[in-house]
């Protein structure tokens, strides 16, 4: 039976020295679980992320929350997130850090090793699709509203992908256009336009906020992750 998660605050080191603050939830049950990591979007590590990472402990996974903002000042932070969206996509320090972040999470003792995916949200949702192009460890990806990898024909060699996005936004496009591609190279993939949603409409603290898309989101999102995380 999952209970009330057990939380903790964690520091993870980085690659290229220093450490990022994590934010860890977990079920109290006796056992081992799959891994998420968890990676925010640009409002940071808030209560929002916490809750979504608690939410997955309840559901039976391990779940490892980032602050990509834990390295240096936010504006430093937010230049090096966004150089490695725009300009160097998939060899860039972030995807090194969360690699690493990855990596803690397989080696702890509750951790199904085995069995680790991750999920993000518009700036996390880029990471989480460059991860699931250059980590073959990673057994599965969920993405909301973020932009595509580049190349894109890197998804060929990616894990399974579940997509959320909303249709008034920006985004709407890229997820067809990464579809299509899933299609061409035979990914496993699970995607959703939301007609009445908009950016940020997972985030139950904003203005954006979609309850009705938000739960079919969620309910997309943990089957995928049982299909391809719980069952592998």
């Amino acid at each position: 039976m999952i209970t009330e998660p057990l939380t903790e605050t964690l520091t993870l080191p980085r690659p290229q020295g220093g450490t990022l603050n994590a934010y860890l939830a977990k079920t109290d049950s006796a056992g081992t679980f799959p891994g998420v990591v968890v990676i925010h979007e640009i409002f940071g590590l808030n209560e929002n992320i916490r809750d979504i990472a608690r939410r997955f402990a309840r559901a039976g996974y391990v779940a490892l929350a980032v602050d990509l903002f834990s390295a240096g000042s936010r504006v430093a932070c937010m230049t090096r997130i966004f150089h490695g969206i725009l300009v160097r996509p998939l060899t860039n320090g972030i995807v090194g850090e969360l690699r690493a972040a990855l990596d803690v999470l397989r080696d702890r003792p509750e951790v199904q090793s085995k069995r680790v995916g991750a999920i993000g949200f518009c700036m996390g949702g880029s990471y989480a699709l460059q991860l699931a192009c250059v980590d073959d460890n990673l057994r599965a990806a969920s993405v909301f509203y973020g932009q595509n990898p580049r190349p894109l024909d890197a998804v060929a060699g990616s894990c399974p992908i579940v997509g959320s996005y909303p249709e008034k936004d920006f985004t709407a496009g890229a997820a067809r256009q990464l579809e299509a591609q899933l299609e061409a190279h035979q990914v496993a993939h699970d995607f959703k336009i939301y007609p009445d949603a908009r950016h940020s409409f997972f985030n139950d603290t904003g203005p954006a906020y979609n309850a009705e898309a938000a739960a079919d989101a969620w309910k997309r999102t943990l089957a995928f992750f049982e299909k391809h995380l719980q069952q592998v």
